[in-house]
């Protein structure tokens, strides 16, 4: 199949989940992840519909990035080390992988130097696992207002890879991030990959991760 088919089941799927939710359509966003993808596949996208890219690490979207000719919403969505912060604010419009006050401060002196706002979220390590990044949930709050407290972010939500499991037992982590986003008076819930964004719609993502489901399997 093409990506523009790809996208078309894609797209059924966000609706039916919207529809079982009782949500309008235009509450999600859709991120095609288009890690270790080439730059004419991630332009097929765009011109299919996509309006939002999600890579995995700075350099591989500093490579791409001139090769891409359509324009589009670019979005980190991994691990950001802290010296790829400048980068990182130059090449993305948001940086959904923010996990400390101190990697915070670093992506606001970079944005505060190139005169921009940088929209970020943060990211969450909502089942407490010692292998994977992000603010655990009893840090999230504090980290929250000191985030707020940088003039050079604009704090829109949060962020979360749960522990790996069917759709449904995913349920309930993506309910937790939903109460905890709730609390803060969040926009923004990114949630939900190929396997399981149609449950993360269903409890509440207003972003879905997707890119195997529309890019097909990574090379």
């Amino acid at each position: 199949m093409s990506i523009r088919d790809n996208l078309i089941a894609v797209e059924r799927r966000i609706v039916g989940a919207c529809v079982r939710a009782g949500r309008k359509r235009d509450e999600v966003t859709l991120v095609a992840v288009s890690k270790t993808k080439p730059a004419e596949m991630i332009d097929e996208a765009i011109a299919a519909g996509v309006t939002d890219v999600g890579e995995n690490r700075v350099q591989e979207a500093r490579d791409k990035q001139p090769l891409v000719r359509a324009r589009a919403r670019w979005h980190l969505i991994g691990h950001l080390q802290s010296n790829k912060a400048k980068d990182a604010v130059r090449l993305f419009d948001v940086i959904q992988s923010v996990d400390s006050a101190a990697l915070a401060e670093k992506i606001a002196r970079a944005a505060s130097s190139a005169g921009k706002v940088q929209d970020v979220l943060l990211e969450v390590n909502i089942g407490n696992e010692p292998q994977k990044s992000g603010a655990l949930p009893g840090d999230v709050a504090a980290l929250a207002k000191d985030v707020s407290a940088l003039d050079a972010l604009r704090l829109r939500g949060l962020m979360a890879i749960p522990p790996a499991g069917e759709p449904e037992e995913t349920r309930r982590w993506f309910r937790e991030l939903r109460a905890m986003r709730d609390t803060l008076g969040l926009a923004e819930l990114s949630m939900g990959m190929t396997d399981d964004f149609e449950v993360a719609i269903e409890e509440g993502a207003t972003i879905v991760r997707v890119g195997r489901a529309i890019f097909g399997e990574r090379g």
